[in-house]
């Protein structure tokens, strides 16, 4: 857009001069044309007319500036921005745009298939898991106990909990792998599971140790166990629910005893963590039960 500044006149006198001159020009004529000084018709020309000759001798001695009407820029383009539904699904990309798409089409009421899974090769000092795939699962239910099964199969809308092994688990690679084997059982969920374990020995007081030939324990076993599940849809892969829980244990131990110090602190850990994890898929339940079995769940 143009723009111009106002600069004072060089000779402000005789612009002045100009508009008093007609002025009085404008109302010697009046006067001629037979309306009296105190003519309210006569004011009102004088006064127009001084209106006019006044916005002409302003026009000029701008010289123009700010005659022409500046119109509005444009609009922004959204189109260059991505936001239309052509560019955004194009943005997107299959796998989100597949995700977003996923529905809950459990039964109710349902039945859940459980299954551990670690990474490939896993072991610990009391159990080994069975290389699947990409993964490892874990058939040896040493976290596990009969009351949990019990709690999950009292849940509503539960119609009962059942622990996949390796004979219905094939290739794995993905979540669907699973899901697939989950299919196998008839089941409607996936309740799905890993425990994520970090151990270490820190020595109290060294010298404790070589006084007392390593009968005192002086060493702590210090381990911190993270139980991660999902909740997931066998037949469209939607995701229920999520949880996550920690715990830290630690236990004094010598030398001769580190390794079973070492487990037990372990396995309490693990056990803790997965209790949290379990509470939260139960207070999850809830949510999921009033809201999908109630509210349109076939079944």
């Amino acid at each position: 857009m143009r723009r111009c500044s106002v600069e004072p006149a060089r000779e402000p006198h005789r612009l002045v001069y100009s508009v008093a001159g007609a002025w009085g020009s404008l109302k010697g004529n009046d006067m001629r044309m037979g309306f009296g000084a105190d003519s309210t018709r006569g004011v009102g020309v004088v006064a127009v007319g001084a209106a006019v000759l006044l916005g002409a001798v302003l026009s000029a001695t701008l010289g123009g500036c700010g005659s022409r009407y500046v119109t509005p820029g444009r609009a922004a383009d959204f189109r260059a921005l991505g936001i239309t539904e052509s560019e955004q699904a194009e943005r997107t990309g299959d796998t989100i745009a597949a995700d977003m798409a996923k529905r809950p089409a459990a039964n109710f009421p349902a039945t859940i298939a459980a299954i551990r899974v670690q990474d490939r090769g896993y072991r610990s000092y009391s159990s080994q898991g069975h290389d699947v795939g990409s993964f490892s699962i874990v058939s040896v239910h040493d976290r596990e106990k009969q009351e949990d099964a019990d709690r999950s199969a009292a849940l509503p809308m539960v119609r009962e909990v059942v622990a996949l092994n390796r004979l219905v688990v094939g290739d794995v690679q993905t979540e669907r792998d699973l899901r697939e084997a989950a299919a196998r059982v008839h089941a409607d969920m996936l309740l799905l599971y890993t425990i994520d374990t970090k151990f270490g020995v820190e020595t109290t007081v060294p010298a404790l140790g070589v006084i007392t030939l390593g009968l005192f324990p002086n060493d702590e076993a210090r381990v911190t166990s993270t139980a991660s599940a999902a909740l997931i849809d066998t037949r469209s892969g939607f995701i229920y629910a999520l949880a996550d829980a920690t715990a830290d244990t630690k236990q004094l131990a010598n030398a001769w005893t580190n390794r079973d110090a070492v487990d037990q602190s372990r396995r309490r850990a693990e056990r803790e963590a997965y209790e949290g994890a379990l509470e939260e898929i139960f207070a999850a339940w809830k949510r999921v039960a009033e809201t999908y079995a109630i509210a349109g769940g076939a079944g």
